[in-house]
């Protein structure tokens, strides 16, 4: 069964999916698979791994080390055409829609792809929205694109409508790692009413009470990350997927 088939039946059982976002610049690759398997036994859904910038060069030996600790889905969430390693069970393939850089809607794409048809990685299209956070993050600083301002839902919603007719399989709605806020809920629900893909919200995702509010405005995965660098208990993981499997 493929990555994408399992999390849809996962979502059957499930309000929604919890992904745990790790970035291979901030952790060693020992550290991060350990938080991949507590995370694993706290009841996440998925692994991510991807990096805005990726300075460290040890991100083929990071994915590996993950993938020796979980059996759950190990997707890469790459920055670039550089983060894509033979190990993970499948791979985000991003567009970024919401901008107009073609580097970021094609150019790394098809850089890209003869490595993932190389490794024989799953490959899940994707398209990826920026929303304004309320500050510069990482993501739009390194694309160079302007985000979809957060009180203008019609640009996400139309945005989003797009990815779906060129056949896309997921809708990220991504306020960026670090984020001061996270996307509106407001643009959440737009968007999820507004097309017939799952809509993922990530970025600025702090609490499970907030969690589980992007679940109930009609997302059906939400990422973390950053919060679990400083308390990466499985306690507070454990919360995080209860929040989006219960919304």
């Amino acid at each position: 069964m493929g990555v994408f088939q399992h999390l849809t039946d996962e979502l059957k059982k499930k309000r929604g999916l919890f992904f745990l976002l790790l970035d291979p610049d901030r952790k060693a690759a020992a550290e991060l698979a350990c938080q991949a398997e507590v995370a694993q036994k706290a009841g996440a859904d998925a692994v991510l791994v991807g990096s805005s910038m990726l300075v460290n060069s040890q991100f083929d030996e990071a994915v590996a080390a993950i993938k020796q600790k979980i059996s759950i889905p190990l997707i890469l969430f790459p920055g670039n055409s550089n983060q894509i390693a033979p190990k993970a069970d499948a791979v985000l393939f991003l567009s970024l829609l919401s901008g107009r850089n073609p580097d970021f809607l094609i150019g790394e794409q098809v850089k890209g792809a003869p490595l993932v048809k190389k490794y024989g990685l799953e490959p899940i299209p994707t398209g990826y929205l920026l929303i304004e956070s309320g500050k510069t993050t990482s993501v739009e600083y390194v694309s160079d694109t302007r985000p979809i301002p957060r009180d203008k839902p019609d640009i996400a919603c139309s945005h989003a409508l797009a990815a779906e007719y060129f056949g896309m399989k997921l809708v990220y709605l991504e306020a960026g790692s670090g984020s001061a806020t996270s996307v509106p809920d407001e643009v959440v629900s737009a968007v999820a009413s507004f097309i017939s893909l799952p809509v993922v919200a990530g970025g600025g995702i702090k609490t499970p009470e907030e969690a589980a509010k992007k679940i109930r405005a009609g997302a059906k995965v939400v990422v973390a990350g950053n919060q679990f660098e400083k308390s990466d208990s499985g306690r507070f993981l454990v919360e995080f997927a209860v929040a989006c499997h219960q919304g």
